[in-house]
């Protein structure tokens, strides 16, 4: 079960001129067991998010505005669970909207050379229908993929699973940019 996420605020930190990795490293020591940390950043910490999977956590980010980002991490362990999982990636909404629907395409994308994963599950997403949801399986994290998935108005959950070696993605297609205007 997911504790109540804990808040750290590294802007002030990053606006003086500072480096808070220290910081982030020492919060993410006091978490509990199952706790998530909701960080927020002036940028997108891209460079936190290899550092945090691999001593077991997921992110999910979105701009706040201004060009602040809040990244929620998650203990990976907490997402083995379909109904208690959180969203790991979100363009608007809540970063803690309930559960989605089990996904209806499945893509195995571990053996494929970049940037065909990335092409192959864009394609797959726009084939859904708004609300529906895609998973993945891939064999690194798609730093490349997840900011286009936000364009786009997608929401997305991903992380490694427990071998380290398979970072799953499931994807809920958005109404589109298109669509809202």
């Amino acid at each position: 079960m997911i504790q109540v996420q804990h808040e750290l605020d590294v802007r002030p930190i990053l606006r003086a001129g500072g480096e808070p990795f220290t910081v982030i490293m020492d919060a993410v020591k006091k978490l509990g067991s199952g706790q998530a940390l909701r960080l927020l950043a002036t940028f997108e910490p891209i460079p936190l998010y290899g550092v945090l999977a691999k001593k077991g956590f997921a992110h999910a980010a979105r701009e706040i505005g201004d060009g602040d980002w809040e990244v929620v991490f998650t203990p990976t362990a907490a997402l083995a669970s379909p109904q208690k999982a959180q969203p790991v990636g979100s363009t608007g909404g809540s970063a803690a909207s309930p559960g989605w629907p089990e996904p209806s395409c499945h893509l195995d994308n571990r053996d494929l050379e970049p940037p065909e994963p990335l092409v192959r599950t864009l394609a797959a997403v726009e084939e859904l229908r708004p609300g529906e949801v895609l998973s993945a399986l891939l064999c690194r994290e798609p730093v490349f993929l997840l900011p286009k998935l936000n364009e786009r108005g997608h929401e997305w959950r991903g992380g490694f699973e427990a071998d380290g070696k398979t970072y799953r993605l499931v994807v809920r297609k958005g109404a589109g940019k298109e669509a809202a205007a």
